[in-house]
């Protein structure tokens, strides 16, 4: 039994939703089509005849939007084969089209087109598309009209020679209802602007009153251009970005990978940007804009900069308005990273000033691009800054003034040490903010002979002066009455002699002591099960402390309290107030305990205003 075949049959209506809708981001493409189409044919013809004139020429008016090329030019049979047929492109081989289809075929590199698509896209703003055009290929071949209508259906016909008496093609949109935002002449420029500013040949246009035509490429692109003097080429390259994304940099960095066939500038942002912002690059695919929005073709880290360049080698997605996520533009990423690197190397050994004022905004991006590349992060170790308790400064700085290095992992832990630690000489740093903890665990691998480690309760401890013994002892039903209290918070209660004098408490832990305290907590509320498991995990670490400062008169006075509750209750809320300065969250057994004491100094407070009234 044989069978037959059978073509697919196509709905246009359909596919014009499905290209508006879905395929493509908004109806703006079609003019990057039209310009692509007749770039392309103008490309074809001079790999035939590389004497022949180039002419693009780009016309609006208030419902028809004209383009004419001295291309190539299609046959009566190529327009019922190419502007016609989903899926085939007048730059594709294969068929009976022969020699003029394998001439393209060898300079296929240098066509923007690669899907096929093509002129029907145009549909999404149009509801007839006239096609008038001779080939090239074939001098004794008469022009060709193909119109084609929204409905699906299209008519070809041959014309007199004097219809057209030279090769090429002029395509005529007729404008559908609904559509004037997209072809008023004002907006066909500023798309045609948009899209091809950088294409290869000259392309004009007339909005149709009268004037001459204006010309829309602006070659070579002004990274290309030569500049009487750096200086020169700086203020251009800021104009360009002024005029481009809105911003006027800091600085340019060359993205030149000749060997990627990739060339472009990155600019550098004048003010801080969050380094989860998706940047929007610019690309160009051989001249053409392909989007204004690509977010993969540089680094996550690089997210500082916003780049424009032009390629011929990077592939575009099937919509041609991002780039296709391959090898090769991973490794034209990794390339483009490279130079964003080296250009902040050649910052640091020549142009100090320039990458104090650059990290001054962009500290962040640095930080975490030094996380994965140590020999950057010795570069900067002289201009990162990082918040320390002797200050602001870079690391190297503080490397100077203190061979251990302690850290905090959280902010309010630093800023509740950082007065006592300068005050003894101990040198701490905030690691609390972004990368900073793990370019604090890198550091030992630039300076060896620094010795990094977290900040714990015992260090800071060790650092307080001691009290005197005979004074500690005076003190030991105080100290007592003080550790029984906070025994149920896992605190324990210490005292120490420490400035400034105007803290009177410093609650203190560590990453062990919180681990620790987070098990009794599961311990308590799990069933019998699990309170195995946990107790066996019970941990040797020494529990969160409570350093009194007896420099302070206010502990003194507590201390010498003669009712043993109330110095409880004023220990309570010496606990409370040093857990609220470190900024930690509360447990409900915390919050408990505040709520107690200040409610029992409230009572203790009322009471003893009262009983003068009563002895009377």
């Amino acid at each position: 039994m044989t069978s037959t075949p059978h073509s697919f049959q196509v709905d246009l209506r359909g596919l014009v939703d499905l290209l508006s809708h879905h395929l493509y981001s908004s109806p703006r493409v079609y003019v990057r089509e039209l310009l692509q189409n007749a770039v392309d044919a103008v490309t074809a013809r001079q790999a035939i005849d590389p004497e022949a004139g180039v002419r693009i020429r780009l016309s609006a008016s208030e419902d028809r939007i004209t383009i004419e090329d001295s291309g190539i030019g299609l046959t009566a049979a190529e327009a019922h084969s190419f502007l016609a047929t989903i899926g085939r492109s007048s730059k594709r081989g294969g068929d009976s089209a022969a020699e003029g289809i394998r001439a393209l075929e060898a300079t296929r590199r240098e066509f923007l087109g690669q899907f096929g698509i093509g002129l029907l896209a145009c549909f999404v703003v149009a509801r007839q598309i006239r096609v008038v055009t001779r080939s090239a290929r074939d001098p004794q071949a008469a022009p060709v009209e193909w119109l084609a209508t929204d409905d699906g259906s299209y008519t070809v016909r041959e014309l007199p020679h004097e219809a057209r008496p030279e090769p090429g093609t002029t395509v005529v949109l007729e404008a559908r209802p609904g559509a004037a935002e997209w072809t008023a002449p004002a907006k066909v420029e500023q798309l045609a602007r948009d899209y091809g500013s950088l294409l290869p040949y000259d392309i004009t246009f007339d909005d149709g009153e009268g004037g001459e035509p204006r010309p829309l490429t602006d070659r070579p692109a002004v990274w290309d251009r030569p500049f009487p003097t750096p200086t020169a080429r700086r203020v251009a390259l800021a104009g360009h970005c002024a005029q481009l994304f809105g911003f006027t940099p800091l600085d340019s960095i060359d993205l030149d990978l000749p060997l990627a066939g990739v060339r472009g500038v990155a600019y550098v942002l004048p003010e801080p940007t969050s380094p989860a912002h998706r940047a929007g690059h610019r690309v160009h695919l051989k001249g053409m804009l392909l989007t204004d929005r690509a977010d993969n073709l540089l680094p996550d880290w690089a997210f500082f900069v916003r780049a424009v360049l032009d390629t011929d080698t990077l592939r575009p997605t099937a919509s041609r308005e991002n780039l296709y996520d391959d090898e090769t533009l991973a490794a034209v990423r990794d390339a483009l990273g490279a130079r964003i690197r080296g250009w902040l190397g050649e910052l640091a050994a020549s142009e100090p000033e320039r990458l104090a004022a650059f990290l001054r905004v962009h500290h962040l991006g640095v930080k975490s691009m030094a996380r994965h590349d140590s020999e950057l992060l010795g570069l900067m170790l002289p201009w990162l800054p990082f918040e320390t308790s002797d200050g602001p400064m870079s690391l190297e700085q503080f490397a100077a003034a203190h061979t251990d290095v302690h850290f905090t992992r959280t902010v309010e832990e630093f800023r509740q040490i950082a007065p006592i630690a300068a005050a003894h000489g101990l040198g701490v740093i905030n690691a609390g903010y972004t990368y900073d903890a793990d370019l604090l665990a890198l550091l030992p691998s630039v300076r060896p002979e620094l010795k990094v480690t977290e900040l714990d309760a015992g260090a800071v401890t060790e650092r307080l002066d001691p009290v005197p013994t005979t004074a500690e002892l005076e003190l030991a039903p105080f100290l007592a009455t003080a550790r029984t209290r906070l025994q149920p918070q896992g605190c324990d209660v210490v005292l120490r002699a420490f400035q400034p004098v105007s803290v009177p408490a410093l609650y203190l832990d560590d990453r062990q002591a919180r681990h620790e305290r987070d098990r009794t907590a599961a311990l308590e509320s799990a069933d019998s099960l699990w309170s195995g498991i946990l107790g066996s995990l019970r941990g040797s670490a020494p529990r969160a402390r409570l350093v009194l400062n007896h420099n302070n008169p206010l502990i003194r006075r507590i201390s010498a309290l003669p009712d043993e509750a109330l110095t409880g209750t004023a220990v309570e809320s010496l606990y409370g107030q040093a857990l609220l300065m470190s900024q930690r969250p509360l447990r409900p057994a915390d919050s408990t305990l505040l709520n107690r004491a200040f409610l029992g100094l409230l009572e203790w407070a009322t009471h003893s205003t009262e009983a003068p009234e009563d002895q009377k």
